[in-house]
């Protein structure tokens, strides 16, 4: 651990770590080529008040990683393969989790000391409640993620009782879910890989029944990585956007929001590539689909308004 880092408090290195029999939640983390980024999270993790068990899953990097998370975190489980198995590599982890709720975590986000406990306590006190995502704060400045305002303000009914706003879908690095509800919708969908891959498994939990909500006081850290290729993201989250869909919505829902999907989206060759990829898969899609329930549907469509004003959700890169 970097006693320099300025996102560990100090004090935290000398406090009195609970038992690891107490935790209620574990952190996975799935990574790839990002090995700086990925020592400094697990030494933040081990450094928090409330730690957990940590598993990480490695997609197949070539710049270290593996060798540096046995050398210098040796309690952690690393889970360590060839391929680049995208957030499927989370399904991987989940499967070896045995607290009841599992936080994920990504290479460049950290949970804020507090954020696994308050997290955990809400999940405990709300048995119909799937998932917490927390506020995420991003580095240098601290300032909100352009993203929270929507979940702040998120127009999904909910219950009186719901302890935050009502949400139709989650953001992985600042979630924390019941293990047992995410294993029940099967995880997330091999096919999407990754880019936008939590919005189907958000709709099936949601259509399973269960609440997904926002609080304002599980607060994680982002400090988004440049060793990413945001232009191939952008192909794999229209397409990924364009599958869950189709998937999920009533066809005139579906059709209603891929015209405003491709709207959206600059006109240039990634996507051309997004909508290529997406048609390519229309057959699986077609075999898979399952429509939400109506009061799901509801929902998605109050969300229809803010999304499409949104300057977190602009297909860029």
């Amino acid at each position: 651990m970097d006693p320099a880092d300025p996102l560990i408090d100090p004090e935290l290195q000398t406090r009195p770590h609970p038992p690891a029999e107490a935790a209620r939640t574990t952190v996975v983390v799935i990574t790839r080529d990002r090995c700086d980024e990925l020592l400094r999270t697990l030494a933040h993790l081990e450094a928090l008040p409330d730690p957990a068990p940590v598993i990480v899953v490695d997609n197949g990097s070539t710049d270290g990683t593996v060798t540096a998370v046995r050398d210098r975190h040796p309690r952690t489980q690393l889970v360590a393969g060839p391929d680049n198995l995208g957030a499927v590599g989370r399904n991987v982890a989940v499967a070896r989790v045995r607290t009841p709720y599992v936080t994920f975590c990504d290479d460049d986000t950290r949970p804020q000391p507090g954020a696994l406990s308050r997290a955990a306590d809400v999940l405990d006190a709300h048995p119909g409640v799937a998932s917490v995502t927390g506020r995420c704060l991003v580095e240098p400045g601290l300032a909100e993620d352009p993203i929270t305002p929507e979940m702040r303000h998120s127009p999904v009914p909910a219950p009186d009782d719901l302890p935050g706003p009502a949400l139709l879908g989650i953001m992985a690095g600042l979630t924390t879910i019941r293990t047992a509800a995410f294993r029940a919708a099967g995880g997330f969908h091999p096919r999407l890989w990754i880019g936008g891959e939590e919005e189907l498994l958000a709709l099936d939990l949601a259509a399973a029944g269960w609440w997904m909500c926002w609080c304002e006081d599980v607060v994680v850290h982002h400090a988004p990585s440049t060793l990413r290729d945001p232009r191939a993201r952008r192909r794999l989250g229209i397409r990924n956007t364009l599958w869950t869909v189709w998937l999920r919505r009533p066809v005139r829902s579906a059709l209603r929001r891929t015209g405003a999907v491709l709207r959206s989206a600059p006109a240039d060759r990634a996507t051309v590539g997004a909508v290529l990829a997406a048609l390519a898969g229309l057959g699986w899609v077609l075999r898979e689909r399952r429509v939400v329930p109506p009061a799901v549907e509801h929902g998605l469509w109050l969300l229809e308004e803010p999304q499409r004003t949104s300057i977190a959700r602009r297909y860029v890169g």
